[in-house]
């Protein structure tokens, strides 16, 4: 009997874990578009993600790992675009 069930393998991979509405680590980031306090717009290999809160900042940061740890009081975290192109930036270009 053949097998007809088509696997499917993901383009990236990417992870979240949020510990205590406060502390935000991340992997799988490829881009930090922007950030200030109050929100931080960021691009992992499954697309876009913005993270809002109050008194946010990057703690940590590896281009090579594409690891990412934010501290502050986060109050929401939402997805976009998985497939979103845009144009590079200053911390894509370190990320590769």
């Amino acid at each position: 009997m053949a097998n007809n069930i088509k696997e499917t393998t993901p383009k990236g991979f990417h992870n979240l874990f949020l510990e205590n509405r406060n502390v935000l680590s991340l992997t799988g980031v490829t881009d930090v578009e922007n950030f200030d306090e109050k929100s931080i717009m960021l691009y992992t290999q499954l697309g876009e993600l913005t993270i809002q809160g109050k008194d946010l900042r990057i703690n940590s940061m590896s281009v090579e790992t594409g690891d990412l740890s934010v501290e502050g009081d986060i109050w929401s975290i939402q997805y976009g675009d998985k497939d979103n192109k845009k144009s590079p930036t200053f911390f894509s270009k370190l990320f590769k």
